[in-house]
């Protein structure tokens, strides 16, 4: 690789277009390296702490409710990366062959964009809670809420800005930190009555759940992640072959968010809070354990806002293509930096992830019944080509079962899970419209 290649790659350029080749060559086990580290983090630790606390659900049916919505999620991630892997094209670019020019670029490109900022502000936001509180403990120095946010809001934007290999490298650094940071935590929890309850009597606990709230945890995980099949192609256009990234990201996805469900649920059923980081710093004087908790914390924030400032970026670049890769980073960071200010964002969580939900949920629905039922999950040469003639400019099939998707999903009542059955019916609707479709044509044919 000659001296010009090496500074380009300081800062990912490539912008829409295809990566080359020869720089493909991310495997499996690194993106279940890079996934399992971005899985640990404050965001991901609310929808399992939130089945416990305002669910009401034991340790055991939060675990359960909240990872079997996430892995169905993660199905569909994974399969959605099939255009980044075999075209090395971002995930925005290919949502066009889905769902039209104009209506990638206009409408899902912005959703995903508000969702990564979103996504960035809650980790931020969560992240300057335990590093000022943790610091506080460590230390004994007291930080200002404000100006700790947009410090760090500001290194990990920047961070983002260098691209892909600022993530694929960082993973090797911080997973194992983040591994001693778990066990550091497990230490805690097993060696003190965290909120005056036993290790064993939390384990134990398996009151008979209401299943209705079973289903509504399972959806809201759901909801949460499966918004990602708009984004992990941004990621897998690296990867060695469809198979790597598939495989590399299921694996990771499900492995790193087990042992999120797992320390958020114990924490809430413990101590009646949301964040393991900072409850477990709250038990224990050791010096060596305090360090590596407030480090893990520190990581988990960096490695998942790096990723979500990063797929963001690419979603920008999709709605304002003459930005190019480099200022749609930076107009995407100081977004994202302003936002991570408002601490309402976190607190009123459940709300805003519901809210999301209704346009992530039809949207995700269309994209995935598409790629995967009416394109039989194939991504060709030819399909790639088309992406941007005239007679792609609009999936109107698609948008017609957005729009009654998102009525249903408002409509709906909570206690019948609205994320599942929105996606369901939004999928049905699609198939049944796109199906009556063909039949239309075939008579006109036949007459």
């Amino acid at each position: 690789m000659n001296s010009t290649n090496k500074q380009q790659l300081k800062i990912e350029r490539f912008g829409l277009e295809s990566v080359p080749q020869n720089l493909r060559t991310t495997s499996w086990y690194e993106y279940a390296m890079i996934q399992m580290t971005i899985s640990v983090n404050a965001g991901n630790f609310l929808v399992p702490a939130l089945a416990v606390l305002e669910g009401g659900l034991s340790f055991t049916w939060a675990v359960l409710s909240t990872v079997f919505g996430a892995m169905l999620a993660f199905i569909f991630v994974s399969f959605l990366s099939f255009p980044g892997a075999r075209k090395g094209i971002p995930s925005q670019y290919a949502v066009r062959s889905f769902l039209g020019h104009k209506g990638a670029q206009y409408f899902a490109s912005p959703v995903r964009t508000i969702t990564s900022l979103y996504w960035f502000a809650v980790q931020t936001i969560g992240g300057t809670y335990m590093a000022v509180e943790l610091v506080d403990r460590v230390l004994s120095i007291k930080l200002p809420f404000l100006p700790v946010t947009l410090l760090l809001a500001t290194i990990m934007a920047t961070l983002a800005l260098v691209g892909f290999n600022a993530v694929k490298k960082a993973t090797v650094f911080i997973l194992p930190l983040l591994f001693a940071g778990t066990v550091s935590m497990i230490i805690v929890f097993i060696t003190s009555d965290v909120g005056g309850k036993p290790f064993t009597s939390i384990l134990s606990s398996h009151e008979a759940p209401e299943y209705s709230t079973v289903f509504f945890y399972s959806s809201l995980a759901f909801v949460q992640y499966v918004s990602g099949v708009s984004s992990s192609s941004d990621m897998t256009r690296y990867a060695r072959t469809a198979k790597h990234a598939f495989i590399g990201l299921f694996v990771g996805n499900s492995i790193g968010f087990l042992f999120t469900a797992v320390l958020a649920a114990y924490t809430a059923s413990a101590s009646e809070s949301w964040n393991p980081f900072l409850i477990t710093s709250r038990y224990t004087d050791s010096g060596i354990l305090l360090t590596f908790i407030f480090v893990a914390a520190l990581c988990s924030m960096f490695t998942i806002n790096i990723s979500n400032a990063y797929t963001g970026g690419y979603s920008l670049l999709n709605t304002f293509p003459t930005l190019g890769r480099v200022k749609s980073a930076i107009v995407l960071g100081i977004c994202a930096i302003a936002l991570s200010a408002f601490p309402a964002l976190v607190d009123e969580a459940e709300q805003f992830i519901s809210l999301l939900g209704a346009f992530v949920i039809p949207l995700s629905a269309i994209i995935i019944t598409d790629f995967l039922i009416i394109k039989k999950a194939r991504f060709t040469t030819e399909l790639l080509s088309s992406m941007n003639n005239k007679e792609n400019v609009i999936n109107l099939a698609g948008f017609s079962a957005i729009a009654l998707g998102m009525c249903t999903y408002l409509l709906l009542p909570t206690s019948l899970s609205p994320g599942f059955l929105s996606f369901l019916l939004t999928s049905l609707l699609y198939v049944g419209i796109k199906k009556w479709g063909c039949n239309r044509k075939s008579k006109k044919v036949h007459v």
